[in-house]
């Protein structure tokens, strides 16, 4: 069940739901700019990811005197992990910053809200038509489609992550739990390096956007998104994470140069006003 949020942890979990929002959104940015900047390979940027990722959790983990036990969902987890890791690194090869995080983000929560639904969980529908709406028009008419394949590989990266993050709201110690997660999908990420060892290119500027996409991004990220996640209903964490595109977009603004239309910005602010309306029918 999820955990009931009082009226004194409310700003924490809106704070610590910021930052990992951010966190997410800057995985995007770190992993464009590795393939946009730099010689590395995906297979080896996904390698690194999870490696820095591991590392991070455990220590984490280990600071909280939190055991790693490895069950069934812990294999099944470790799949999803690898999955969502490595078709996010292919995909953004060739997809941009803020499409990406969309497609990415779209199939989690539509993955995650079928789940509560199924649940039986209530949410604020207008929030949500509201959320998706702006979603829809942030790449609506006038941005240009991106790749197909980039695409697909992306929504499979999203099903895959969406299901990680469900998996991961039913275990009794989430961080213990994803630092597992990282350390089983860390021999199917060698064994991927391996398939690929024709292609294999290192650079240390790549090795760098990976471990700051494996440690920070990813390891301290998904750490606070799973304390903020057992405190939320299936369908608000769904639909929190609409505003993950929308930041993503920002950083490449900011960092890549993309251009950013008044209409855009007036998407996102349709985005960022559902979530508002479907987190506060989540608290009630």
């Amino acid at each position: 069940m999820t955990r009931p949020v009082t009226a004194s942890r409310v700003w924490l979990v809106l704070l610590l739901t910021c930052l990992t929002m951010t966190a997410f959104a800057a995985n995007s940015l770190l992993t464009r700019l590795a393939f946009q900047t730099t010689t590395i390979d995906a297979a080896s940027f996904t390698a690194v990811r999870i490696v820095s990722g591991a590392a991070t959790l455990w220590l984490i983990a280990l600071a909280g005197r939190q055991p790693l036990k490895v069950g069934r969902a812990g294999w099944l987890s470790a799949l999803l992990l690898f999955v969502y890791a490595a078709a996010f690194s292919f995909a953004y090869r060739h997809i941009s910053t803020g499409a990406g995080a969309l497609v990415l983000f779209a199939a989690a929560q539509l993955l995650m809200i079928a789940c509560g639904l199924l649940r039986g969980e209530r949410t604020s529908m207008t929030g949500l038509m509201v959320a998706l709406g702006g979603l829809v028009l942030f790449l609506s008419p006038g941005a240009a489609a991106p790749p197909l394949g980039a695409a697909v590989l992306m929504a499979l990266a999203g099903f895959a992550w969406g299901g990680f993050s469900l998996l991961g709201k039913r275990g009794d110690s989430p961080v213990a739990g994803t630092a597992l997660s990282f350390m089983l999908a860390l021999p199917l990420a060698l064994l991927w390096m391996a398939v690929q060892h024709r292609s294999l290119t290192l650079d240390a500027a790549g090795v760098f956007y990976a471990l700051l996409s494996g440690s920070l991004a990813s390891g301290v990220g998904y750490a606070l998104w799973y304390w903020v996640r057992v405190r939320m209903a299936a369908m608000t964490a769904g639909a929190v994470q609409l505003s993950v595109p929308v930041l993503s977009a920002l950083f490449g603004a900011v960092f890549l140069g993309e251009a950013i239309t008044v209409k855009e910005a007036g998407s996102a602010l349709l985005v960022l006003a559902g979530i508002v309306l479907v987190i506060r029918r989540g608290q009630r």
